[in-house]
Parts: C-alpha cells; sequence; structure tokens
C-alpha cells in the first residue's frame, strides 16, 4: 500500500510543477529575498484550509463532502470553503505579474497556520488535486520539488509581518469600506502589501496590521476576482503585458 501512495504523490507532484506548453517560468530565485524592490505582496487571509479525518484518511474540509462532520460539531457549513483560495491561487500565480516575478503570496488560515507560496509552484487545475496537496502540506509541513531541494509550498512561523520588507505599506479590501479607490495609484517602485479576505463573505477581514482598508469595486466581488483586478490594475501600472 505505502508504495503505491508514493509513486501517486510523486506523479501529482510532477502535475504541479509543469507549466503549460512546457514553458517555464521566468521568475527569480531571489524573489523573496529581495526587500526594497517594488513588487506585490498579497496575503489571503482566514482561509479555510484545515483537514479531517474521514475513515482512515485525511482529507481538506470542505461544505460539500463534510457537512455531517461540520453539524456534528456546530461549525458553520458555508464557512468551509477551501475552493476559494483554489481560485485565488490560480489567479494569482497564472498572471503574467506573477510570472514576470514581481508577485509573492502568502496564506493565513482560520486555524492560524500561515503558508508561504513559491512563485514557481503551479497550482492544480482540480479542486480534487488541490486538496490533495493541501492535506499533504498541512501534515509535512512542506511541499518539496521532485528534481530538487526547492520548497514549492511551506508552513512558515507566524505573523506574517515578519516576512514582510520593513515599512512597506498593508492595505486591507473590503466591499464595505467607504474609500473606493483605483488600485493603479498605489502602484510604486517599492513593496506593497493586499490583504485579501478568502472566508467566503464580502465583509473583509479584521486584522490589526494593515494601514487602511480600501475597497476597489463598487459592486462586490469574490475574493478571486478581487486578487485578479489588484494583479491586473499592478500589471497596467508596471507595463506587464
Amino acid at each position: 500500500m505505502s508504495s503505491g501512495k508514493e509513486s501517486s504523490t510523486k506523479r501529482v507532484r510532477n502535475d504541479y510543477e509543469e507549466e503549460e506548453e512546457g514553458k517555464p517560468k521566468k521568475i527569480p530565485r531571489t524573489l523573496v529575498e529581495k526587500t526594497t524592490e517594488k513588487r506585490l505582496i498579497v496575503i489571503l487571509e482566514k482561509a479555510s484550509l484545515e483537514t479531517v479525518k474521514v475513515g482512515r484518511k485525511f482529507e481538506l474540509l470542505n461544505c460539500d463532502d463534510h457537512k455531517k462532520e461540520l453539524s456534528k460539531h456546530g461549525r458553520d457549513i458555508a464557512a468551509a470553503r477551501p475552493d476559494i483560495s483554489h481560485q485565488c491561487l490560480m489567479m494569482l500565480l497564472d498572471s503574467p505579474l506573477n510570472r514576470a516575478g514581481l508577485l509573492q503570496v502568502y496564506i493565513h488560515t482560520t486555524k492560524n497556520v500561515l503558508i508561504e507560496i513559491n512563485p514557481h509552484v503551479r497550482i492544480p487545475r482540480t479542486f480534487n488535486r488541490f486538496c490533495g496537496l493541501m492535506v499533504q502540506l498541512l501534515h509535512k509541513l512542506s511541499i518539496h520539488a521532485s528534481d530538487g531541494p526547492m520548497k514549492l509550498m511551506k508552513v512558515i512561523k507566524n505573523p506574517v509581518t515578519d516576512h514582510l520588507p520593513a515599512g512597506c505599506l498593508k492595505i486591507g479590501t473590503s466591499y464595505h469600506s467607504d474609500t473606493l479607490v483605483d488600485v493603479r495609484k498605489f502602484a510604486k517602485d517599492k513593496p506593497i502589501v493586499f490583504v485579501v479576505g478568502s472566508n467566503g463573505t464580502r465583509q473583509g477581514v479584521e486584522v490589526d496590521y494593515t494601514e487602511q482598508e480600501v475597497s476597489i469595486s463598487g459592486y462586490p466581488l469574490s475574493a478571486a476576482l478581487t486578487c485578479a483586478k489588484i494583479c491586473t490594475a499592478f500589471e497596467a501600472a508596471w507595463t506587464i503585458q
């Protein structure tokens, strides 16, 4: 049984790392080490990523497959939405901004787990494969590339502010904010942080490390569309096509 699981894991990892049409991403390996050069940092806050044991195996808790488990413990079924994180990660990591080496992504879960996403990783296209990846990450604390020591995803120590450039502007996003802004005005030649709630609500998330809270649209947006609009705005400002 163990050999079958190992071969399956290796096969799935290769799927995560393959780039479309076999073209590798042109992203500098020193991206995370840079502290002063311009880049967008996105933090997905209050992400619903936790595991649950079903029979003899662990699965990623979600509202579609685990209604019984959620109801048993009096949990809000609608809040178990790991698919939101999946959608956001695909939007972010598939963006031209990421391919240009100007994006860094962190995930902070409702269980206070902080995850750093390597810009090189290719997020699985299907939700089931994404679930498998997240279960592996949450239990082993990291996902390695199959052809080297590079960590594609890893659990890191809180708080997230310890991993951000010193003095960078940190902006929260919420539809209910009275401050409607054009995101492009924030695209300067220095690092900047945008916090996007990925908990299934449009009310934003309350964190104590942002300097201001803004709305980027006059209409309520999904977390994934919020991520896409922010990336698109920075791509336009920094002339990335």
